[in-house]
């Protein structure tokens, strides 16, 4: 079984490795040269690294959701519409056959 201390140097290999390091380095170091101090730091560091800020998220992926139920909806009703069309051009065409 690994020891603590190896534990910790492979986790420590693993950040650098995928580059977390260096990224906690440079947000950091940002924040430092911020000239004011952000009232909510986490907020800054969310931002920095690309996360959105003062969105609701599961807002967003419930409007998703419904939106994607909408085009479900509107794929069917296009289905049966084209349907419909090709029900009226077939019986167009036997009445024209008739005549």
């Amino acid at each position: 079984m690994a020891s603590a201390a190896q534990k910790k140097e492979e986790f420590q290999k693993y950040l650098e490795k995928n580059g977390v390091v260096d990224a906690l380095t440079k947000v950091l170091v940002g924040l430092y040269e911020v000239p004011e101090r952000p009232g909510n730091p986490v907020d800054f560091i969310k931002e920095y690294l690309g996360a959105p800020v003062g969105v609701d998220v599961n807002n967003l992926k419930q409007t998703i959701e419904e939106q994607q139920k909408q085009i479900s909806e509107k794929d069917k009703e296009i289905a049966d519409l084209k349907k419909q069309i090709e029900e009226l051009k077939a019986a167009n065409q036997g009445n024209d056959d008739e005549e």
